[in-house]
């Protein structure tokens, strides 16, 4: 029997239309009217941040807006934040943007209130008290990181991923409007949401499960997987972008209580030596991974496929299992995930590196079933053939 710890400071405001509450949000979150807005130079440019500045300016806040975000956020833009948000003297962070933008501000907050580089807190638990609060609003349904307690930064000397994982980095506040989404163009809505998915199976199947991670990783498939083709194929489809929005915030509920695993340690490698974008990363290996673990985790990955209804309550587990491996790598096609081999990037002779450095990854251990560098370098090299 497993003793069981959740932790959610974060308050949700959800629904449509509540980004335009964002000012009288704020009152009851910080103290003080000095907003550090972080974004990236895309959402920027669709309005959504002068319209933050509008909505914000209105109930007496002053702000300053950094937007040098980019995918796979770096070491050095976030000290390069960290430092403009002490010399901004900012009461609060707030972060509009999808997973790097988000990411990027956890690390800006701890570096503003403590100094140094985002390696200075890498691991678990080594981040002090006293980080500046952080607000939250996605514009994405992929990563809950509005929920999380944990921040991927990319070491550019070094070209690999490391995570800042610490109850003090949670947001205070996420405000999760699923209309913000609407003109995210397909691509970004399928990577971002195969990620949503993801984070929910590895939730529910790796060996830091609980019953609690359990329930939610179970119910934001419930969101997920029957309306992502919806959304990919219409993007103005309010109830499929508002369950592709629900659905993620509750799958990062899910994992940031239990663990991701050998989906994420691939995707993080990649993304480490050749800044792929994350979404698309995870989207590439979900199917092997699944493949992978469905072999020896046959009841998990059954109960999975029975959720989201491709399987039959009266469907034998491993036949189940077997149609749950079939339909991920059916639905990335559906969706046009890229593949690792269409890469211009990827070469054979990287991937003992890739093995090696995914081998590394702090959750190797969380992984359904055991996995050892020579499973993945065959997972890397399955994934770069089938394609």
């Amino acid at each position: 029997m497993k003793t069981v710890e959740f932790n959610l400071p974060t308050k949700i405001e959800a629904g449509n239309g509540v980004f335009t509450e964002t000012g009288a949000y704020l009152q009851g979150a910080v103290k003080g009217k000095r907003i550090f807005i972080v974004t990236d130079p895309g959402i920027e440019q669709v309005g959504f941040v002068a319209k933050l500045e509008q909505i914000l300016k209105i109930e007496g806040y002053v702000t300053k807006v950094f937007n040098q975000v980019k995918p796979n956020p770096k070491d050095a833009d976030c000290i390069v934040g960290g430092k403009a948000a002490l010399d901004f003297r900012a009461d609060a962070i707030l972060a509009i943007g999808g997973g790097s933008v988000i990411d990027s501000a956890k690390a800006i907050a701890i570096i503003k209130s403590h100094g140094g580089g985002p390696q200075d807190y890498a691991g678990r638990d080594n981040v002090p008290d006293g980080v500046a609060p952080l607000i939250v609003i996605p514009t994405t349904a992929g990563t809950g990181a509005e929920v999380t307690r944990s921040s991927v930064i990319t070491d550019t000397d070094r070209k690999i991923k490391f995570t800042i994982k610490a109850v003090q980095i949670a947001p205070v506040l996420a405000i999760v409007d699923p209309e913000l989404t609407y003109k995210l163009p397909p691509h970004l809505t399928a990577s971002t949401g195969m990620d949503a998915l993801v984070h929910a199976i590895e939730a529910y199947t790796c060996k830091l499960s609980n019953p609690i991670a359990d329930g939610l990783a179970l119910q934001a498939m419930k969101h997920i997987y029957p309306y992502l083709r919806r959304a990919v194929k219409n993007g103005e489809d309010q109830e499929a972008r508002y369950n592709m929005m629900i659905g993620s915030t509750i799958a990062g509920m899910a994992f940031s209580h239990a663990d991701v695993a050998s989906v994420h340690c691939m995707a993080e490698a990649i993304g480490g030596l050749y800044d792929t974008p994350h979404g698309v990363a995870n989207s590439m290996f979900l199917p092997y991974i699944v493949g992978y673990n469905a072999e020896v985790e046959i009841e998990k990955h059954a109960t999975i496929a029975r959720t989201i209804g491709i399987a039959k309550e009266s469907d034998p587990d491993q036949a189940a299992a077997n149609l749950l491996v079939n339909e991920m790598k059916q639905l990335a096609e559906d969706i046009s995930i890229p593949s690792f081999a269409s890469l211009s990037e990827v070469k054979e002779e990287d991937f003992d590196y890739l093995a090696e450095s995914a081998y590394n990854n702090g959750s190797t251990p969380s992984n359904a079933r055991e996995i050892n560098k020579k499973n993945y370098l065959q997972l890397f090299q399955k994934a770069y053939l089938d394609n």
